[in-house]
């Protein structure tokens, strides 16, 4: 369940309610740490009819994964709040003093540590008709729909550096398979030979509109009036993280290698450059589907209970150390908290 309810502090703030998010928000809160995920409430996939690739969730649509998602981190204590962030920054005494999270209404929250699993928005070709049918009949990835357009006739447009990869891969699918070149140079070299031994038809000239009858996706119009027939049209849209709140942390989206987009780059167990945050699903991975996002906030999650750990267990060696130090009395006042948050009563170590 989503709600509008927040605290003051949480060991960990989620940023992003989609199925990086709340795994690695639900592994948080089985660790008995204090989590809370802030849910903008526009997953990607949200235009689709199922998800697919997820085992014993294969088909499930989207909507009903996250409201089941919500319902299992709350019922290990997790929060999940509905909201935007605006702003990030870190407290004033540094690498150690956790992170203030600004929303866009004006409420705030501090955590000691961020998993940022905000995903990605699809910067789709201006093409009349291709957002309309984005997630229906005009799609990006073969695992994600391939199975729902086998055997049809499929088209390709020709929009970013992976589309002839993509007229390949989605040539699995069907026999029926066509390459637009639309606004970019046709395949030559290599890449038209491959077209050609493939059975793939390449026709040269920009794509004006898409047709449609019925609701279905029945051709592609070129410039020239040329309505070629299609049931379902493969685009390759450029990829931006949902991550400019980041900046206020010195943590800037980067371009892909591939040249699809632009990602926040991190280390295999999703620590970035920041001390103190990590990222998970596509704002990191762009080809995850969402069994691979959802692991990956798993991971994230475990790697910053780990980390939390290490710190406490830290404080605790500085406290058992020196009894009366600055570092001991912090340390009593986190038990204190963290006795709160779970229904003890308040003792010294």
């Amino acid at each position: 369940m989503v709600t509008d309810e927040l605290r003051n502090s949480y060991d960990v703030v989620v940023v992003g309610g989609g199925a990086a998010g709340l795994s690695g928000a639900l592994m948080l809160a089985r660790a008995r740490r204090s989590v809370v995920v802030i849910d903008a409430g526009a997953p990607r996939n949200a235009p689709a009819a199922g998800v697919h690739g997820l085992l014993a969730r294969e088909g499930m649509p989207p909507a009903e994964l996250l409201e089941r998602g919500r319902a299992e981190v709350g019922r290990y204590g997790g929060h999940v709040v509905s909201g935007e962030v605006g702003a990030a920054t870190r407290g004033d005494n540094g690498a150690d003093s956790g992170f203030e999270v600004s929303l866009a209404d004006g409420r705030s929250v501090r955590a000691r540590r961020l998993l940022v699993a905000t995903g990605l928005v699809d910067e789709l070709p201006e093409v009349p008709g291709v957002r309309d049918r984005w997630g229906r009949d005009v799609l990006h990835c073969p695992y994600c729909h391939g199975w729902e357009v086998r055997d049809q006739a499929i088209g390709v447009l020709a929009s970013g550096p992976l589309s002839v990869h993509q007229a390949l891969l989605f040539r699995q699918w069907s026999d029926d398979v066509t390459f637009f070149s639309h606004t970019m140079p046709p395949p030559t070299g290599e890449e038209a030979e491959q077209l050609a031994a493939r059975g793939i038809r390449v026709v040269d000239g920009e794509v004006a509109s898409l047709e449609v009858v019925d609701d279905r996706l029945v051709g592609v119009r070129l410039r020239d009036g040329t309505v070629i027939n299609r049931e379902a049209l493969v685009v390759s849209p450029r990829m931006e993280a949902r991550a400019g709140f980041l900046a206020t942390l010195g943590l800037q989206a980067a371009e892909h290698p591939s040249g699809v987009g632009e990602y926040i780059p991190c280390d295999a167990t999703g620590r970035t450059d920041v001390p103190g945050v990590w990222v998970a699903g596509n704002v990191t991975d762009m080809a995850a589907q969402v069994g691979a996002a959802a692991a990956a906030g798993a991971a994230a999650a475990a790697q910053i209970n780990a980390d939390l750990v290490a710190e406490e267990t830290r404080q605790a060696v500085a406290a058992r150390r020196d009894p009366f130090s600055a570092a001991s009395e912090a340390r009593v006042c986190e038990l204190v908290m963290g006795d709160r948050r779970h229904g003890l009563s308040p003792s010294r170590p």
